[in-house]
């Protein structure tokens, strides 16, 4: 038990202890450093009597915000000054730029890095550097920083002071508004990537790709489902709007390995010039909430996911979270959104009951087959481009190959052209006739297998075919377009014999 005098020391020690840390606190805020009585002469107050907002920004919208601020500042040269110092301004704060008890931050030059606009430019944007902004009268003062990973800064961050909050606030509305207006990354085919660090270093810039209709070998009528479905409903956008329907859709492409999908894909893309497209596959899929994100902001838009039932087939943990975050992402958007997803995968049935029990994600579903005869020999046509082989020679060919891809088709080119090479003459018939025969030898299984082709005997790990479907003894020449919301088949081709 503590007695009267107990207490009364304590009592006197704790009252000792509060004025000395005012003390200390009252000649802390006194000791500012030379970047400290700069945002003071700007702002006009003590800076450390001003709370710090902090925007933390993916730094793949760095350059957003650097144009956004280039423009805030009226091109005023001015406005911008560096800090000094070491390695150490990367793990400070901005309060601590402006008081600290051991370093006397102060004025240096700006800091620059290199930052992408496009899959080949670039733009120099400030990576470290202090705005002092005046804005509709009111002067703000912004410490602008890229993402250091390796300084354990994931993000860009943009530090804001101002002693009027309410115009902090609309500082940062404004701001937000200039990014999404001046942004580079509209209209641009995007990736993700990862970076050394483990984290991911964020959106990258793609060439859009150049596939023209004649580029890509289906059935007929296949090619004109998909692109009405993705393509059209973006170009009838007001009518549909205006009749109360929605513009998100989502389009999921399936079929065996080899048969085009990802070319129609590039198709799709080289259809829409000017929408922004992001492209993930493999682990970037895991970067599907950015990418939503960003189809979300730059509208319209295309977010494509390559290999989905990867996702689904990962067996690390049950549920699997992934696809459910790729379905939430689908299901997230406003139905009026101009976003459209498609989604190709080589085993279907890993995905159906996940797209089943989660119905209206997926709203066209299209078989994309094994080329049949009529296609075979398109692709063979196509690959050989202008090789001296008759007409006859591409028949005979494309009606050997039963079950073969446009890998397949293209190997065959490449290998009829390098046999006549080897004994020193032009290529002909008979080139081609002899590297046909040696792709479809026996010893030459694994080889067909890898350029896409389906051996009679040769099913997969489960049995049947890779979408989970019925053999039905058909050479793969048949299509098929099935609507999950309306719950019916909306387009059939005829099977080719």
């Amino acid at each position: 038990m503590l007695d009267d005098d107990d207490r009364t020391m304590m009592l006197a020690l704790r009252r000792y202890l509060e004025h000395a840390n005012e003390l200390a606190g009252r000649e802390e805020r006194t000791e500012l450093t030379p970047i400290g009585e700069r945002i003071r002469d700007h702002l006009g107050v003590d800076p450390q009597t001003v709370p710090v907002v902090t925007e933390e920004i993916a730094d793949h919208r760095l350059v957003d915000a650097d144009i956004a601020l280039e423009v805030l500042s009226g091109g005023d040269a001015a406005s911008l000054v560096g800090i000094a110092g070491d390695d150490g301004r990367f793990h400070s704060s901005l309060s601590e730029f402006i008081a600290h008890a051991h370093s006397r931050w102060s004025i240096g030059p700006v800091s620059y890095a290199a930052r992408a606009t496009g899959p080949d430019t670039t733009r120099r944007v400030v990576s470290f550097g202090l705005w002092l902004l005046t804005i509709d009268g009111t002067p703000i003062a912004v410490l602008q920083r890229a993402a250091k990973p390796e300084y354990g800064r994931a993000s860009a961050t943009l530090d804001v002071l101002s002693a009027d909050q309410d115009r902090a606030s609309a500082f940062l509305v404004r701001l937000r508004a200039l990014m999404i207006e001046h942004s580079v990354l509209r209209g641009q085919v995007l990736s993700f990537t990862r970076s050394e660090y483990g984290a991911d270093a964020g959106a990258t810039f793609l060439r859009r790709p150049d596939v023209s209709a004649d580029d890509v070998v289906l059935p007929d009528g296949l090619l004109d489902e998909v692109v009405a479905h993705v393509v059209g409903i973006g170009e009838q956008r007001a009518a549909l709007l205006a009749a109360g329907q929605h513009l998100k859709r989502g389009v999921l492409l399936y079929g065996p390995p080899g048969t085009g999908k990802t070319l129609t894909i590039r198709h799709l893309l080289t259809r829409t010039p000017t929408v922004t497209a992001v492209l993930l596959t493999g682990s970037s899929i895991a970067a599907i909430g950015a990418a939503a994100e960003i189809a979300r902001t730059f509208q319209p838009s295309v977010v494509v996911l390559e290999d989905i039932d990867l996702v689904a087939m990962e067996r690390t943990a049950s549920p699997q979270p992934l696809l459910f975050e790729v379905l939430d992402a689908l299901d997230g958007l406003d139905g009026d959104a101009d976003v459209a997803f498609v989604m190709t995968t080589n085993r279907v049935s890993v995905l159906e009951r996940a797209l089943a029990d989660r119905p209206g994600r997926v709203d066209l579903a299209v078989e994309v087959p094994l080329p049949a005869l009529p296609e075979r020999t398109r692709l063979f046509r196509r690959y050989a481009g202008s090789l001296p082989f008759s007409d006859q020679a591409i028949a005979d060919a494309a009606e050997r190959a039963e079950d073969t891809t446009g890998s397949f088709a293209k190997e065959l080119m490449r290998r009829s052209v390098l046999g006549a090479a080897l004994r020193g003459a032009e290529p002909e018939d008979q080139d081609l006739a002899d590297a046909l025969e040696s792709l479809l030898t026996a010893r030459s299984a694994l080889t067909r297998k890898l350029l896409g082709t389906r051996d009679g005997d040769a099913d997969d790990d489960e049995g049947g075919s890779d979408d989970g479907t019925e053999d039905d003894g058909s050479d793969g020449g048949h299509w098929v377009a099935y609507a999950p919301l309306a719950g019916q088949v909306i387009a059939r081709s005829g099977t080719t014999d």
